[in-house]
């Protein structure tokens, strides 16, 4: 998945062989299929939080904009990037918004 295959409107969740723990406020991946895991800091892990709890990227980034000092399109091109490099690692899947 690129970053420009998924909408703003569309959520991102747990791949079916992801699991996740967060130790000392860091996130750490797992993909169990393949053994590849990845982990995330604290903004990574407050992103995580958000998109676990259903949240669409447009909903993680208007509550980070509230957040963080960071202007949509810089925040929005990081998640973006983000959302890329975890689905690569097949950590995630994207769930569409229905378009009709």
């Amino acid at each position: 998945m690129k970053p420009d295959e998924i909408g703003l409107d569309d959520r991102v969740g747990a791949s079916e062989s992801t699991v996740s723990r967060e130790l000392d406020g860091e996130m750490v991946l797992l993909n169990l299929d393949t053994g590849i895991y990845f982990g995330l800091d604290g903004t990574g892990t407050r992103i995580w939080n958000l998109l676990a709890a259903g949240r669409t990227l447009r909903g993680v980034i208007d509550t980070l904009i509230d957040d963080y000092d960071v202007d949509a399109a810089t925040l929005e091109r990081d998640l973006r990037q983000l959302v890329e490099r975890l689905s690569a690692k097949g950590l995630v899947t994207p769930i569409r918004a229905d378009r009709t």
